[in-house]
């Protein structure tokens, strides 16, 4: 870790109220899961949100904390059929349901796939400088995924299970600070382990979005 990082935020899903500290674009989406004697946060179905522009449906966000600068590590299992564009997304420096990056992990890179994302107020727009052909999420598999944010070099790193290189680099300062979060862009998956270092945590409340999961 970075000199002054330290542990600000871990989840394990081992609490079943684990789930109300997200905020979800749609609750009914998400529940706490149990697979190969494993607890996660299970993306179990499209959610019934509509993005104001072109971006991922399925959102579930650290609440009530911004972080800067960090590192995050967490496990996921991508659970949807096998296409070009099945994914995972990870969010970061969301400021609002218009203004975040999101970095989306699929099969096959493409323009709209594979990459990493911003959107500014605008339809998403992929901004990586390198990336890889894709990533082979395979069946009932968990995969260990880090991502690196450093606001004052603009530079964002992404890996998967390899964690000495990335699969993708980026530079932008656009976001310096915004919620983190998990999900999808139009698929199902599982999110577990998380972890995130990081200089400092701002406490600063989320008011978009729903917290509580419905029955």
């Amino acid at each position: 870790m970075p000199p002054g990082y330290k542990l600000l935020y871990e989840q394990d899903f081992q609490k079943p109220d684990a789930i109300s500290g997200f905020a979800m674009t749609d609750p009914a989406a998400w529940k706490i899961a149990s697979t190969n004697n494993q607890q996660a946060l299970e993306l179990v179905k499209q959610s019934n949100y509509k993005p104001i522009v072109r971006s991922p449906v399925n959102i579930a966000l650290i609440a009530d904390r911004a972080f800067g600068d960090f590192v995050l590590e967490a496990d996921f299992m991508q659970t949807g059929r096998e296409y070009g564009h099945r994914d995972m997304c990870i969010f970061y420096g969301l400021q609002n349901p218009t203004n975040f990056y999101y970095t989306h992990i699929a099969t096959a890179a493409d323009p709209n796939a594979h990459n990493i994302f911003i959107v500014k107020n605008a339809p998403r727009k992929n901004i990586a400088k390198e990336t890889t052909k894709g990533v082979n999420w395979g069946l009932n598999v968990w995969h260990k995924v880090r991502l690196e944010r450093d606001t004052r070099a603009g530079t964002i790193k992404v890996y998967f299970d390899d964690l000495t290189k990335p699969i993708m680099l980026a530079e932008d300062k656009s976001f310096t600070s915004g919620y983190i979060g998990f999900g999808s862009f139009d698929d199902t998956g599982m999110v577990d382990n998380i972890k995130i270092w990081g200089p400092s945590v701002e406490t600063k409340k989320t008011t978009f979005f729903s917290r509580l999961a419905k029955d």
